[in-house]
């Protein structure tokens, strides 16, 4: 597996093994210079990633983030329920984010990926891809999760296009429209009865035998949603838009939207690599300061909850960024 990290929420990673972190030869002391030495680190540069650098600039903080530009909602067209910001581009938030943030003259930022960190007695070190290293005080990952997208042709071009994860974020807009949810068992149940509330046209496509239980199957009937089980073998698209789901038996259904849960994983498994919990559903475990099981490293965005909106990961940036600068405060006053 490439132990190389991309650095924003969701990206996929590529490319060719590196040495295990053992083998790292991180700069000494000596020869790293002021240039090089942090109050944070900050992995990961979208929503909570910039949320955080914003708090730790306003509190006088030198700041370092790291990030590669690739975002997990990058194929998004337009971001809804956050304030201020309704039917926005992604990519156009991130800009008008980053541009304030660079307003603050002691947050830098460096296009790059992280391949190492190491625990230090002054706090960490942090290695990039490019061989600079550098020292901070206390880290912050907002590094996200990987969607493992199912094979399924035409799912991966229409993901958060017309495919959709949440909702909050995308329900108004497909509101009444003939939508499907692609699920089984408890969890397609229970998405199909939370999209319910957008549309009365719904169907739940478990591709295969159901394995519902038979009060579910009834409930959902008893609240007209249509339950298919015959196996996918294609979302019909064009541009990401769904037209058609096309089964194994040669049928086909006529669809606008389609809500599925893929499975994730972290992103960057450097927080694990150094000793940070992950919850029974595996996310970076964290504290209402968004504080890591390990001292001194803090997490916030996607990677940590699964409320995936752009509100949410601003939220916990924000809140990252103020509890760190506390934390240094009182360790030292």
């Amino acid at each position: 597996m490439d132990r190389r990290h991309f650095l924003t929420l969701g990206a996929t990673a590529t490319g060719g093994a590196l040495m295990p972190l053992r083998a790292l030869a991180y700069p000494t002391p000596e020869r790293m210079n002021e240039d090089q030495h942090f109050d944070a680190i900050i992995v990961g540069g979208s929503y909570a990633g910039l949320a955080a650098g914003m708090a730790l600039g306003r509190a006088l903080r030198r700041v370092l983030i790291v990030d590669s530009g690739l975002p997990c909602n990058r194929q998004t067209p337009f971001s809804h329920n956050f304030i201020t910001q309704d039917g926005v581009p992604p990519h156009l938030i991130a800009a008008k984010a980053r541009a304030q943030v660079e307003r603050y003259p002691l947050v830098e930022f460096k296009r790059g990926l992280v391949t190492g960190a190491s625990i230090t007695d002054e706090g960490f070190d942090v290695r990039l891809e490019d061989g600079a290293g550098y020292r901070a005080k206390k880290l912050v990952f907002a590094t996200g999760v990987r969607d493992v997208l199912p094979t399924l042709p035409g799912f991966a071009e229409c993901w958060g296009i017309s495919v959709l994860h949440c909702p909050y974020c995308h329900g108004y807009e497909v509101r009444d429209e003939a939508t499907g949810v692609l699920g089984n068992g408890e969890r397609g149940f229970e998405l199909a009865r939370l999209i319910s509330n957008w549309t009365r046209d719904l169907t739940l496509f478990t591709n295969g035998p159901s394995t519902l239980t038979e009060a579910q199957a009834a409930q959902l009937r008893a609240h007209s949603i249509r339950i298919v089980e015959t196996s996918v073998t294609e979302l019909e698209q064009v541009k990401g838009q769904l037209q058609r789901i096309l089964f194994t038996n040669g049928s086909a259904a006529a669809i606008h939207a389609l809500y599925a849960m893929p499975a994730f994983e972290q992103h960057c498994t450097l927080p694990q690599e150094l000793g940070c919990a992950l919850t029974d559903e595996g996310y970076l475990k964290v504290d209402a300061q968004q504080r890591t099981s390990i001292p001194g490293i803090y997490a916030c965005g996607d990677s940590t909850l699964r409320l995936r909106t752009v509100a949410n990961a601003v939220a916990t940036g924000t809140t990252a960024g103020m509890m760190l600068n506390k934390d240094l405060i009182t360790g030292t006053f």
